[in-house]
């Protein structure tokens, strides 16, 4: 979980049993133990998955209670662990975007999660096929209407307070608040409900990376015992439910997941993440009209005064011929103002966005044409088309950095023109290989992830060439 999310809870004195020892199931016995899962979930016909902070930690967010856990380290007085990358940077997992592929072939029905990372949204879980019982770090809500607005920045608050923004919806207005629970907020509704219906509904509830001590979520599991559902739970420590279980399996849950998909003959998708900005160009004349006084701003798409976390810097060039001064903007709002003869023709304003860690590439370029003569219309775009064509473009070469317009809008009075980019900005591909786990005596070593930048898969393609060559030569 995030570490500021720990910092932001009022102080409780009882945590729960934390730093428990973890415990690891022989490989032979693990490997019987998925086989036995894989079986299971696909004999089931409505498979609920229950999940914790532990399906987490191979992203690099650190969880509560195990021995490096956040409330492990603070009891004993230890200074709590770095994350290894921002957190709105933080990637799905290998089991996030297996439990997608579960969902896409119509076998998983429902996720309950207790995390408030945002990761199973990003991963692709479809909302209404989500519970996310604790609220979510990204998730502002309209107390008003119901609204949802899921942003790329960490909400400022939790407990449910009011945030700095106010519902888009023109007939309401209303200042939204925050999603995330603080200790003594009762779980809301909207999210208990489903939940419930669906444990009652479950011939299996898997529970992955939990150690089920958080009252009322952990029941929640239980209510498929009713209906003769069965229980399986993954951890690396014991958990209170344990006897429950009709399954219970100790293990790197990364790893264990990956066993299961290839038990069904499924794959692991990858993960290909789009952000995305606004680009404003407004412009107007001088009291003499003998030049354009014009604006470029690069900006977030919710709302004026939300950070824009994944662009660090924007260096401005400008077209040949244009006898304009090059700018770097590095400082929040990215904003540039400039002056211009009224007949000047047109030329192209060259942004260079340079983009923040995390991100799977250094940079991204975009191009924007400006003519003063020519009125701004608006346009209509098949964003989910395009979506698709960015993500097949990045996938083909596993590149980052390629970017698209998804919006365009124009207004006369005041003459300016609002642009949105789509930008891929990190690909993970998913290596299911035994090498890719690590010691399984090792706390928290998820698998690794292959996350692909600009540069880093043509060399490594260029090395896979150089061996097959050099086999070949040998062989000769």
């Amino acid at each position: 979980m995030s570490l500021g999310y720990a910092e932001k809870l009022s102080y409780i004195e009882d945590v729960g049993k934390v730093g428990m020892s973890e415990i690891f199931d022989p490989p032979r016995v693990l490997q019987e133990k998925i086989e036995k899962l894989a079986i299971m979930i696909q004999k089931s016909k409505h498979l609920v998955v229950f999940t914790g902070a532990g399906i987490s930690t191979s992203c690099g967010i650190p969880d509560f209670r195990g021995p490096k856990g956040i409330w492990t380290l603070q009891r004993e007085g230890k200074a709590l662990p770095e994350a290894s990358l921002p957190f709105h940077r933080a990637m799905p997992s290998m089991t996030h975007m297996a439990l997608v592929e579960l969902e896409k072939a119509g076998i998983l029905k429902f996720v309950i999660s207790q995390n408030i990372d945002g990761l199973h949204l990003r991963s692709g879980i479809p909302r209404e096929k989500l519970s996310e019982l604790h609220g979510n770090s990204f998730m502002e809500m309209c107390p008003s209407c119901d609204a949802e607005y899921l942003r790329d920045f960490e909400v400022e608050t939790i407990g449910l307070k009011e945030t700095p923004r106010h519902c888009s919806n023109d007939v309401c207005g209303a200042r939204l608040r925050d999603t995330v629970l603080d200790w003594e907020d009762a779980l809301p509704s909207k999210e208990m409900n489903p939940a419930e219906k669906h444990c009652k509904m479950a011939d299996v509830v898997l529970c992955l990376g939990t150690s089920l001590q958080i009252t009322p979520a952990c029941n929640l599991p239980l209510k498929s015992l009713s209906g003769g559902g069965k229980i399986v739970i993954v951890n690396l420590q014991k958990t209170p439910k344990d006897k429950k279980a009709n399954l219970v399996i100790h293990g790197l849950v990364d790893k264990i997941i990956a066993g299961v998909i290839d038990q069904l003959n499924l794959r692991i998708p990858p993960f290909v993440r789009t952000d995305l900005l606004r680009i404003i160009f407004a412009q107007g004349l001088s009291l003499d009209e003998r030049y354009v006084n014009w604006t470029l701003r690069v900006a977030s798409v919710h709302g004026k005064n939300a950070p824009l976390p994944f662009i660090r810097s924007v260096e401005v060039s400008f077209s040949e011929g244009q006898n304009m001064k090059e700018a770097f903007l590095h400082k929040q709002p990215l904003k540039l103002k400039r002056r211009t003869v009224t007949k000047t023709k047109p030329f192209h304003i060259l942004l260079k966005l340079n983009l923040s860690d995390g991100c799977g590439c250094s940079c991204t370029e975009i191009k924007i044409p400006v003519d003063f003569q020519v009125s701004v219309k608006c346009r209509e775009y098949d964003n989910d088309a395009i979506f698709q064509k960015l993500r097949d473009k990045a996938m083909k070469k596993l590149r980052c950095g390629k970017n698209a317009v998804i919006e365009r809008k124009g207004t006369d009075i005041p003459r300016s023109e609002a642009t949105v980019y789509a930008v891929v900005t990190n690909i993970v591909v998913y290596d299911k290989t035994p090498k890719a786990f690590g010691n399984a005596s090792l706390s928290n070593s998820g698998p690794k992830r292959r996350s692909e930048g600009v540069h880093g898969v043509e060399t490594s393609r260029k090395r896979r060439t150089q061996r097959k060559k050099q086999k070949v030569d040998n062989e000769r």
